[in-house]
């Protein structure tokens, strides 16, 4: 399993490499997993050692994809399979066997679907909308930005909402995009109404930002669920995040996994759901996001044992938190 990173979101140590863990240890297969720390050269040279090791199956989140097509290309070379997991690699005919991620196009129209009647009930003519966009060598942002462009775009074309800033953040790197929404903040002289932020690391950056300028909250979007996230939702100062149920995910790819290292055919777990990779079409395990809100964290993240009041409700949040009894 090759993590890509710990600083773009929390997810990928604290979520996915504990799923991971218990999906191959109850299924009693030989496993690794190791993190990138975004180095792409890095993430290659664990894939050269994992296959040495004799890797049959590597599970890839790519950090962009020439270096992802280089690591299947390697993998395939060397007899093994690859999963591309949650981020396709594009444009290669060294496809993956097979890609697990949400419908990320439908991540983004959740955030378009949340922030629409909120953006609308500003009253504001137009109201000024910044897009703060993932990295531009990850495919997710990508197919992120078209879900809540196109809950945006007709308010764009018909004057009742503007574009102020459609920019993107190199990396996911949250210090860089603070610094990009402060410059687009000073650049819009601070009049700005909504931000689409493509995860909660950003979305906590443009909350810093806001709160540094002395700001009131504004729509914000976001993505992950993060600890961090559903704080700032809980807070008020962020409106919703995307809900990955990543347990899900993990355990979908780590089916996947165990399937070929069976030699098994993984793509009829796809059930037939293909993505086009700019080259070839490869089976899609595709999953479904879900909206968070304050109105329904209890019935979603902490349902699912995704998340614990325990972990959300400490220090300055603790006054945003139902009574314990209602918990």
């Amino acid at each position: 399993m090759l993590l890509p990173d710990s600083a773009s979101s929390a997810r990928w140590e604290n979520d996915d490499r504990r799923y991971f863990e218990e999906a191959f240890t109850a299924a009693g297969v030989e496993f690794s997993i190791v993190n990138a720390e975004g180095d792409a050269a890095a993430q290659q040279t664990q894939a050269e050692q994992a296959l040495t090791n004799g890797a049959k199956v590597i599970l890839l989140v790519n950090l962009d994809s020439g270096s992802g097509a280089a690591i299947i290309a390697k993998a395939k070379e060397a007899g093994a399979r690859v999963i591309d997991y949650d981020r396709l690699t594009i444009d290669t005919d060294n496809a993956a066997s097979v890609y697990v991620s949400f419908d990320n196009v439908a991540v983004g129209k959740a955030m378009g679907d949340t922030l629409e009647p909120l953006i609308n009930a500003l009253g504001k003519t137009p109201a000024r909308v910044v897009q703060l966009n993932g990295s531009p060598t990850d495919n997710n942002a990508t197919l992120f930005r078209e879900g809540y462009f196109g809950v945006a775009k007709p308010h764009y074309d018909d004057g009742s909402w503007e574009l102020v800033a459609d920019q993107a953040v190199p990396g996911w790197d949250n210090q860089q995009a603070l610094t990009i929404f402060q410059q687009i903040l000073t650049d819009a002289g601070n009049s700005v109404d909504a931000v689409f932020a493509a995860n909660d690391g950003l979305a906590n950056s443009v909350i810093s930002a806001l709160k540094t300028a002395g700001l009131e909250p504004m729509p914000v979007s976001g993505q992950d669920a993060t600890v961090a996230g559903i704080q700032n939702v809980l807070s008020g100062w962020q409106s919703m995040s995307v809900y990955k149920p990543i347990k899900a995910e993990a355990e979908a790819a780590a089916a996947a996994a165990i399937a070929l290292l069976n030699c098994e055919d993984a793509s009829a777990l796809a059930e037939g759901n293909v993505l086009n990779n700019g080259k070839v079409d490869v089976p899609f395990i595709k999953l479904t996001p879900v909206a968070v809100t304050k109105d329904n964290i209890k019935e979603t993240v902490i349902a699912d044992g995704f998340r614990t009041w325990e972990e959300l409700c400490v220090g300055e949040f603790e006054q945003y938190c139902p009574p314990a009894d209602q918990r």
